[in-house]
């Protein structure tokens, strides 16, 4: 008497954690990371393909490297050929000379001619040092500069802009619950796990999808070490598609097409499994699509719990307590697995539905005999008036 009190308590219970042997490895961590390295791609020509992904793609570190890089060169490189020109040319050998046309005036060594090419490649312009119209090789040469110069502009900063517009960061405020939950609702037994939306900027077309990581053996005996299985959260009812203002509970129901359809909580324990949870939306503020993952292991889902109530009613608004965003609380749960709790409720059924016949039959039988010993009676009754008549 006193646990089932326990169960039906408003205070918070901190599970204890399972004990366990051995710990399976997350193909998704907690935080969303997948733990998946991809070894001996010889292809590697496919990433220069996609130079812009691969770029966007890189840690922040390599990125500003890479930026500072493609600017350096450049100004290198035509700072060389500025100084070329200026060396074949015999410039150098004039500098003092009235009478000696110039290709570029003030152009008197490699450190100035990169000055120059710096200075001609982001439109700087201080006026010492400028190309003069007696050098044809020098105009063809600040053409290309500046056409390759916007190039580089163009590409650097398209990286940049992407990079730091990404919706990666966004996912960090997009919460998963800590655990999953098995439970009765509505006299039906389902997996449940919570998500919520810390920003007041919302997600939207926000939707989820669930995933059953397992190993399986086939019929042939291939064995396939991280099978997926879908892991229905409402798709066909369209209860995937979430109105994620508040934090929500996202419910799977264990019927016949569930993986869990016969798991229970023994099997549940044992079992070598890991449910990972995707919630994909835009983001409101950019449009950009943002995803957001995390996964629950064999030991992170509870039997017999359910998650706290957050909500609550103030002057005008609703209030989302976030201290109890993990916590649960027991609830009496049949241990048995789903196939088990509907085989059960399908046999009593049947036994109500065939007793319930039964019974009125019993009490036709007793109406009809009552009558037919009625009938006898009364004839027995009758009989010696007829005989005194006679």
């Amino acid at each position: 008497m006193a646990k089932e009190n326990s169960a039906f308590s408003t205070i918070p219970e901190t599970p204890p954690p399972k004990v366990s042997n051995r710990r399976r490895q997350r193909y998704v961590e907690k935080d969303g990371k997948c733990n998946v390295q991809h070894g001996n791609v010889r292809e590697t020509y496919r990433y220069l393909t996609d130079i812009f992904t691969t770029l966007v793609d890189l840690k922040w570190r390599f990125s500003l490297l890479v930026f500072i890089l493609a600017y350096a060169i450049t100004w290198l490189f035509f700072g060389l050929i500025w100084w070329f020109i200026a060396y074949c040319r015999g410039d150098l050998d004039h500098l003092e000379d009235q009478d000696w046309t110039l290709c570029v005036n003030n152009l008197n060594g490699f450190v100035s001619a990169f000055l120059f090419s710096i200075e001609t490649e982001t439109t700087i312009g201080y006026g010492h040092r400028v190309i003069t119209d007696k050098c044809p090789e020098g105009i063809i040469l600040l053409l290309l500069q500046a056409i390759l110069g916007s190039m580089v502009n163009a590409f650097m900063v398209g990286c940049m802009f992407v990079k730091i517009s990404q919706p990666n960061k966004r996912a960090e405020t997009l919460v998963f619950s800590s655990h999953a939950v098995v439970s009765l609702r509505d006299d039906r037994l389902c997996l449940m796990f919570r998500v919520g939306d810390l920003r007041n900027s919302h997600i939207v077309e926000a939707s989820i999808r669930a995933k059953l990581i397992k190993s399986k053996q086939t019929q042939e005996g291939e064995f396939i070490p991280l099978n997926q299985t879908d892991i229905n959260v409402g798709f066909e009812t369209g209860d995937d598609r979430l109105f994620l203002v508040s934090p929500l509970i996202i419910s799977h129901e264990i019927n016949e097409h569930s993986p869990f359809w016969e798991v229970s909580k023994l099997q549940l324990e044992k079992d070598d499994f890991e449910i990972v949870v995707i919630l994909e939306g835009m983001v409101e503020a950019t449009g950009m699509t943002c995803q957001a993952r995390s996964s629950y292991l064999m030991d992170e889902v509870l039997w017999g719990h359910r998650f706290m109530s957050l909500l609550s009613l103030e002057d005008g608004f609703y209030e989302v307590d976030y201290n109890s965003f993990h916590q649960t609380f027991e609830v009496p749960t049949p241990c048995c697995s789903a196939r088990e709790i509907a085989e059960t409720t399908a046999r009593m059924d049947a036994h109500l539905y065939w007793s319930i016949p039964s019974r009125l039959d019993e009490k036709v039988e007793e109406g009809t005999e009552k009558e037919a010993a009625d009938k006898e009676r009364n004839g027995s009754l009758t009989n010696p008036e007829s005989e005194s008549k006679v």
